[in-house]
């Protein structure tokens, strides 16, 4: 399957838990796939990596700044997940989540209206998928 295909098939936005998708690099550096008009900005991808690396003071720039993902700022809401799910919400009920696995970052939206956790556990679910098959 292509990474556009992992995009719009069930693992993401197919599965009717998330609106919009991306995944880039686990470097950030590069955008594999993504939703069309869900644009990560390179500084956003850097800032994505930064978190989920642990990098110090992202969390808690993170914390301080909001999450930026495609121009949008969320609240962080929760950066420290067991499961390494990053989480963030804005007040009208919209977010984001993201992962990353050996080799990608995994970036989901939900709307108003689509529960924040089925998001999530779709997200983990993908992950797991790819980590599972080596990336």
């Amino acid at each position: 399957m292509s990474w556009q295909g992992y995009i719009d098939s069930s693992y993401l936005v197919g599965s009717g838990h998330v609106d919009k998708g991306a995944i880039i690099s686990a470097a950030g550096d590069s955008v594999w796939a993504a939703s069309p008009g869900f644009t990560i900005k390179p500084e956003e991808m850097k800032n994505l990596v930064a978190i989920l690396n642990d990098a110090p003071g992202a969390r808690d720039n993170a914390h301080a700044e909001g999450i930026h993902v495609a121009g949008v700022r969320y609240v962080a809401a929760d950066t420290r997940a067991d499961d390494g799910i990053v989480y963030g919400r804005k007040q009208d009920q919209t977010g984001v989540c993201f992962t990353k696995t050996k080799q990608a970052i995994i970036v989901a939206h939900h709307a108003e209206g689509q529960i924040a956790g089925n998001a999530r556990q779709t997200v983990w679910t993908l992950a797991k998928y790819l980590i599972d098959q080596g990336y």
